[in-house]
């Protein structure tokens, strides 16, 4: 289906990404300030904004790579299904998905859960889908904080901060993308952990078990496979793990290397993304800017390197390349349509 005009968006939902962006800017304006304080130190920041993840310097060779993340409204999925047994893999996966994408290793996390009261069955199904989740990314959780405030908080939330470690020598930021480089994308497991609002406002009035089922299918981890190719002698030049914004996303990656990206071979959706876009009436440009489509991560590499990355990974493939257009433009149904310029 290909709808011109939208009904809904992400925006009129209550997720205005553009304004989040200037929020973004904002926060690194101020933050990026204590860079300083550990100048000379161990710990010195290395000088990346507004990345998949932060880097620190252990040793001229050792850098450690730190992220965190929640699952965002899928709380509110989880809560109306009453059932807490996956939305840990999401906290996980949304954490370890990002810190890959420097070219990190994920080694541990620590979890934190607010809770407008105690429940102790809730809490001991959202530990189990954290242990699984942990699992699938060969990490640990080593530590966590449990809070209780019922002033605050109405249900529960959750997140989790990721430490992965990257040789200074193997950090990838997408600066070495050029024109005429491959993207190859790796499928997603469904809606993921993004674009709920949107989806629950469109989906979910009145509720309806099934789609409340298929929204809570966990996201996928993509570590083990990411690091297969790390370990691999294949060259890597860009990784994009395909969250809020989704396509938009290639922005960051597209600003540091002053190039486009067109994305020509996009598979079709997966049937949730068919069912939101009828349902709430949304543009295709709408649509590949809030939500994954059905790819959850991307493999930017030199044409000759993309065979050997789809021998190593036969679910990776090619989905468009980068240009010198300063955009992510898409063929969608048979038309061009831009989803981002900078």
């Amino acid at each position: 289906m290909s709808v011109k005009t939208t009904k809904h968006t992400y925006a009129r939902a209550g997720v205005d990404i553009t304004k989040v962006a200037k929020i973004h800017n904002q926060i690194d304006l101020i933050l990026s300030r204590t860079f300083r304080t550990r100048k000379g130190k161990i710990g010195e920041p290395l000088n990346i904004h507004q990345h998949y993840a932060g880097l620190i310097e252990i040793n001229h060779d050792q850098i450690l790579a730190l992220h965190t993340d929640g699952v965002g409204t899928k709380v509110l999925v989880a809560a109306a299904c009453h059932k807490y047994d996956t939305i840990g893999i999401d906290c996980v996966a949304m954490n370890v998905n990002d810190v890959i994408c420097v070219g990190a290793e994920p080694l541990a996390l620590v979890n934190y859960l607010a809770l407008e009261h105690p429940q102790p069955e809730l809490v001991k199904q959202v530990m189990i889908g954290l242990q699984r989740g942990a699992r699938m990314a060969d990490t640990a959780v080593v530590s966590g904080e449990t809070a209780i405030m019922p002033e605050i908080i109405n249900g529960f939330d959750l997140a989790a901060t990721v430490i992965g470690i990257v040789n200074r020598k193997n950090i990838i930021t997408g600066e070495k993308c050029v024109d005429g480089d491959i993207i190859l994308g790796l499928k997603s497991s469904g809606i993921h952990s993004n674009g709920l609002t949107l989806a629950r406002k469109v989906l979910l009035e009145p509720p309806n078990q099934q789609i409340q089922r298929e929204l809570l299918r966990p996201t996928k981890i993509y570590v083990q496979d990411v690091l297969k190719l790390l370990r691999s002698n294949c060259e890597i030049h860009g990784l994009a793990h395909i969250t809020g914004g989704a396509y938009s996303k290639l922005k960051r990656i597209g600003k540091r290397a002053n190039v486009g990206f067109n994305l020509d071979n996009l598979p079709q959706p997966h049937k949730i993304f068919r069912t939101i876009q009828e349902r709430g009436k949304i543009s295709d440009r709408e649509m590949y800017r809030t939500f994954n489509m059905g790819i959850g991560f991307l493999i930017i590499c030199p044409k000759r390197s993309s065979r050997q990355i789809m021998k190593i990974l036969p679910d990776a493939k090619p989905i468009g390349q980068v240009t010198r257009s300063q955009e992510v433009n898409a063929r969608i149904n048979g038309r061009d349509i831009q989803i981002e310029k900078w």
